[in-house]
């Protein structure tokens, strides 16, 4: 976590993410993780916005999360952080004071809890299965991004198999990935709100992407599930999250006895 200070009275931007990225590949360069800067592959990263987002006075304090499954990764970004602690994204100024380490863990097997998207998730649908959800396609080589109205099949489709590339690519090769296993990755999806944003892809292209934020209920099933969660949490969820979409933090969760005394409790 960068704890961040405005230098100077600031409206928020809401279009943060191409300056932000911009920053954080920056502390990569000359690092070994430099050649996945474009590399069409999943980053091996996810951040957050600079929170809470609100216009800012001089002064005022914001937070900046930035997660990884590699510890070397994160450590390269923090020391450039505290090196160069001028942090402009776009026209909002901070100055780094401090970087901390956080330790996020959904819990052991029998955990309840909550995993809620800090920022927006994109989903999108390729064209070639838009039949296999009753989904009209425009035609071309579109990806169509989820509404509500496609249901949720798509949704919990895509994000598996998005989170199974990452596990691939990120987690040990023995061990078996999300599609792998029995169970969904969440017990429950509630849709807080669906909204466009326009968002700056390359320097020179913008596109509006349809996005989503969601609260995930999770009950962790066993040490296979919870890696599945945890890799979530360090690498978000969805597409495009080198731009900082799909990043996700745990917002309740209950440990597994307090869960067990609490289900006793209702049948009491």
């Amino acid at each position: 976590m960068a704890h961040l200070s405005a230098r100077a009275d600031a409206a928020y931007q809401n279009d943060y993410h191409h300056k932000l990225r911009g920053r954080l590949w920056d502390a990569l360069n000359g690092t070994e993780y430099d050649d996945r800067h474009d590399g069409g592959e999943p980053p091996g990263f996810s951040y957050s916005n600079p929170f809470p987002p609100h216009d800012m006075e001089a002064g005022d304090d914001r937070k900046l999360l930035v997660a990884s499954p590699d510890e070397e990764l994160l450590a390269n970004v923090a020391a450039d952080l505290l090196e160069e602690p001028e942090l402009n994204i776009g026209e909002m100024p901070f100055h780094v004071d401090d970087v901390s380490s956080l330790e996020p863990d959904v819990g052991e097997p029998g955990t309840r809890g909550t995993i809620e998207t800090g920022t927006g998730l994109l989903v999108r649908i390729p064209p070639w299965r838009c039949e296999e959800y009753g989904i009209d396609h425009p035609g071309g080589d579109t990806a169509v991004f989820w509404r509500p109205e496609h249901s949720m099949a798509p949704l919990r489709n895509q994000l598996e198999d998005n989170l199974d590339k990452k596990h691939d690519r990120f987690a040990h090769d023995h061990l078996p990935g999300p599609s792998d296993v029995d169970g969904d990755l969440f017990d429950g999806y509630e849709l807080i709100k669906t909204f466009a944003v326009p968002v700056t892809v390359t320097e020179g292209q913008e596109m509006t992407y349809v996005l989503s934020k969601w609260e995930f209920s999770y009950t962790v099933r066993d040490d296979h599930h919870r890696r599945h969660l945890n890799l979530a949490l360090d690498c978000g969820l969805g597409e495009r999250n080198s731009l900082g979409l799909g990043f996700v933090n745990i917002t309740d969760k209950t440990p597994p006895s307090e869960s067990e005394l609490e289900g006793r409790d209702a049948f009491a």
